[in-house]
């Protein structure tokens, strides 16, 4: 039914066209109501016979307006949209340009769909390898052709295209060789200096030119071959080393142009001397003279005064080779044996002077002790050498400091280093600055001297100079005597323990500071005042406490209110009485029990007894006994219920 609507009124608008449209009419008339019936259609209800452009996609007011059926140039349909965006001179066209007939289904999106081929396919189908959309002419063929096999480079760059490709004009350019000599086979051949062709030069002509060269003769670089110019090479004339126009072979070894110099040398005289013919090891390609020799590049390096001895003075009759270089004694033999401070050869000296010599000069010798077995310090490193190695004997064995010290190792008497049999290692007590003072330290021993200890001179404690096996359990070995005659109190009948560090200290004998802390019964309140006699009867030190009624129990058969004997109170006074007094006693019935000294009980008792009626059971008691008569014949126990009363 829509079709044949849609088909009647395109009749009606080629009709209307023949008449003017009455003023009356609005705009767009039949025209804008066909445009609108099109623009709310069903998308796809229309056949391909009955669209201008086929089957497509896209609603007909993606392209076309109510007001005209002309599709107008701010039209908004979006081309990017069909996979092929429009740019350049793409964005100019009318679209019957390329899409004939309005078919816009299966148009290609490839330039050759629209552009003829002029290049017959060489480069391909891709035309915006080189060209874009805005312009067919190739502004940019330089850097186009720079990701080619040929990147132009030089004057390349600045050729005409037609020098290269000579079918240019024909839009032809493939097929063009990419080798120099395709090209400059005239240059090649022209060449004088050199003769390229009588060399046998290869016609690579990179090896020599340079592709940026802006010319022929430009740009050859010697580095490129096996001989790269340095120095004063870089002067010299080709022909200087390519005779007769020889380019090939030529030796690249400095002898082959340098064997006058070479000959001509006379100190030293390569020759004679059969010299390498290396002659970069000692020579630049800047200059022939000065040399460059460095002696640190043989066997011998030069130091010190070595630097400035002439070369014949070790290199005789021209000697450069062979030369033994095992020590010092092949060149300064006769300086060695010529020593007599000390006597060189009667002492056996090692043939390595330099322990002793540096290479600055022979006098003064630097001989550094230290390197031997026993180092020099204090007051040995300004002894003579001769003192110590007499009659010029330089292989002494040194075991300990007696071989030298034997006469002061006995002199001593305080201790007598002979008699206390003393190690012959005097290291342990004196220093080599100075033999005396002693810097003993009783602290390396098994017994460190500290208080009193310190000021007590050593024969009273090592009789008769006994140094070793000296006993050190403890303080009886020494201070028996002490601790016999102590009466207050008495420390034998006591049965003390030998270690004296538990009541005394090493500053003084007394007062002695025994802490009680340390035995089974700390000390606190008025026990701290007592006498020790006051507990320790008769020197009786080993007493063993079970509870206060030992020492108190004359304080505890006394009291009467209540009666601890007739009550049978636990002898564990600490309960109601405390170290500092026995009275008054700490005992507080209102915080353990129930209150008696405040509320209605306050005031209505006088003894223990009242209501503890059964002795010695103080948990046990009775209210109805004396105080208070049950009126519920349940017992006499009425603090059960009665707990605040």
């Amino acid at each position: 039914m829509l079709a044949r609507l849609l088909g009647f009124l395109r009749k009606a608008i080629n009709a209307r066209k023949s008449f003017p449209r009455p003023a009356s009419e609005p705009a767009g008339g039949i025209l804008g109501l066909l445009i609108l019936l099109c623009a709310v259609a069903p998308a796809g209800k229309l056949s391909a016979q009955e669209s201008p452009h086929g089957r497509i996609r896209f609603e007909c007011s993606s392209c076309h307006t109510p007001e005209s059926w002309k599709m107008p140039k701010d039209a908004p349909f979006m081309h990017q949209s069909t996979g092929f965006t429009l740019t350049g001179q793409h964005t100019n066209l009318r679209c019957v340009n390329c899409h004939e007939g309005l078919k816009f289904k299966n148009r290609s999106s490839d330039c050759l769909s629209c552009h003829s081929n002029i290049h017959k396919s060489e480069l391909g189908t891709n035309c915006l390898r080189c060209h874009t959309t805005q312009s067919w002419r190739v502004s940019d063929m330089v850097q186009k052709h720079q990701v080619t096999r040929f990147p132009l480079l030089g004057r390349h760059a600045v050729a005409d295209c037609q020098v290269c490709h000579a079918n240019a004009g024909r839009k032809q350019f493939t097929g063009t060789p990419t080798d120099c000599y395709a090209c400059h086979r005239e240059d090649f051949n022209r060449s004088a200096s050199p003769n390229h062709s009588a060399a046998g030069f290869s016609t690579n002509c990179t090896q020599c030119h340079l592709e940026s060269a802006m010319h022929w003769g430009g740009g050859f670089q010697h580095d490129r071959t096996q001989f790269p110019l340095t120095g004063a090479h870089r002067s010299i004339a080709c022909i200087d080393c390519h005779k007769d126009q020889v380019f090939k072979s030529t030796s690249v070894q400095c002898i082959a142009c340098h064997q006058n110099d070479y000959s001509s040398t006379r100190n030293p005289n390569h020759s004679s001397a059969h010299i390498a013919t290396t002659c970069q090891t000692c020579h630049t390609t800047t200059v022939w003279r000065p040399s460059t020799f460095s002696h640190a590049t043989t066997a011998f390096q030069l130091v010190g005064a070595h630097t400035t001895v002439a070369c014949n003075q070790c290199h005789v009759n021209n000697v450069f080779s062979g030369l033994p270089h095992a020590g010092c004694w092949d060149c300064h033999a006769t300086t060695f044996n010529g020593a007599i401070n000390p006597n060189h050869v009667a002492g056996q000296f090692n043939h390595d002077c330099l322990q002793c010599h540096t290479q600055s000069a022979w006098k003064p010798a630097t001989f550094n002790h230290a390197t031997t077995k026993f180092a020099l310090t204090g007051a040995h490193a300004a002894t003579q050498c001769a003192r110590c190695h007499t009659s010029g004997n330089y292989q002494l064995q040194y075991t300990d400091c007696y071989v030298c010290h034997s006469t002061k190792f006995a002199q001593p008497a305080n201790p007598n280093h002979v008699l206390g049999n003393f190690n012959h290692d005097c290291a342990p007590c004196h220093t080599t600055t100075v033999w005396s003072p002693s810097t003993f330290t009783h602290a390396r021993t098994a017994f460190q001297l500290v208080g009193a200890h310190q000021a007590v001179a050593c024969n009273q404690c090592h009789v008769n100079n006994v140094f070793k096996g000296l006993p050190h359990a403890g303080c009886w070995d020494c201070h028996a005597t002490a601790f016999n005659g102590t009466v207050n109190p008495s420390h034998v009948a006591g049965q003390f323990n030998h270690d004296c560090l538990q009541c005394h200290t090493q500053s003084a004998w007394r007062p002695a500071s025994f802490n009680h802390a340390t035995t089974k019964f700390a000390l606190t309140g008025a026990h701290t005042t007592l006498q020790c006699t006051q507990c320790h009867v008769n020197g009786n030190y080993a007493l063993s406490y079970q509870n206060c009624y030992q020492c108190h129990s004359v304080d505890f058969a006394r009291p009467s209110n209540p009666n601890h004997v007739a009550q049978q109170l636990p002898t564990d006074c600490v309960m109601c009485h405390s170290t500092s007094a026995w009275t008054p006693n700490t005992m507080n019935h209102d915080a353990a029990y129930f209150r008696i000294y405040s509320g209605k009980h306050r005031g209505r008792w006088t003894q223990c007894s009242q209501c503890h009626t059964t002795p010695g059971n103080l948990a046990s008691f009775s209210c109805t006994t004396a105080c208070h008569r049950s009126a519920h014949n349940q017992g006499q126990d009425c603090y059960g219920c009665h707990r605040n009363e």
